[in-house]
């Protein structure tokens, strides 16, 4: 079981890396931060599922302008 929960722990590590926070430390910095990086994530996903051909231009500028609106409005609630 331990094993089997140190490859989970290595795929999860994998699939959503977070890098450490260095700016001033606010609440909110790190909260933006946080879905900053989520976004850059998201965004990566969009990225290469069209270069591998499995979504289209135009259906990856749809998903990541939405993804930019999220992110405008989780800036403005902070």
């Amino acid at each position: 079981m331990y094993q089997h929960s140190d490859l989970l722990s290595e795929i999860c590590d994998f699939l959503y890396p977070r890098s450490p926070y260095y700016g001033q430390f606010k609440p909110e910095y790190l909260a933006f931060n946080a879905h900053l990086q989520d976004f850059s994530r998201r965004v990566n996903y969009i990225c290469s599922l069209q270069t591998g051909g499995k979504l289209s231009p135009e259906q990856a500028y749809k998903q990541i302008h939405v993804l930019w609106k999220q992110l405008k409005s989780a800036k403005k609630q902070l």
